[in-house]
């Protein structure tokens, strides 16, 4: 059965811990469509929580107003061209903290206390610093090689 229950701007702002005015962006980009009672006044559905349960899971998820459009409306194109770009950057993001904490632990584990000492962490920037390459090459610590 489909609830019949209506919230206010601030009312549904505080269920999700927002500021009434996040949700009148929302609407002013196209992402939220309240019905308006006799007063003009804005009245969410269950069908409006669940879009901005949608909007605020996809803006953790590291997405855009305008991608967050293209996947909530349901005549857009461009939704696999969006999640396939997402994906892409969260597997980037991915392995740049698999760098980061690859190093992090080689420097934990490290017998040289100073990690600028480290011989191997040396072998590896070497080029870098020379310039004879630029950034760093952590690559290796995504294939399963070591520091």
């Amino acid at each position: 059965m489909k609830s019949s229950a209506t919230w206010a701007i601030g009312e549904l702002a505080e269920r999700f811990g927002l500021e009434t005015h996040v949700l009148r962006h929302w609407e002013d980009r196209g992402l939220l469509a309240p019905e308006r009672d006799a007063g003009g006044r804005r009245r969410y559905g269950e069908a409006d929580a669940w879009r901005v349960a949608v909007i605020l899971a996809s803006k953790a998820a590291g997405l855009g107003l305008e991608q967050i459009r293209a996947l909530v409306d349901g005549e857009a194109r461009d939704r696999h061209r969006i999640l396939e770009a997402q994906l892409a950057e969260l597997d980037a993001r991915a392995d740049a903290l698999a760098r980061a904490r690859h190093m992090a632990q080689h420097a934990m584990e490290c017998e040289a206390h100073d990690i600028t000492a480290c011989p191997r962490f040396r072998e590896h920037v070497a080029d870098v610093v020379a310039g004879e390459r630029v950034g760093l090459p952590f690559e290796a610590a995504l294939r399963g090689t070591t520091l």
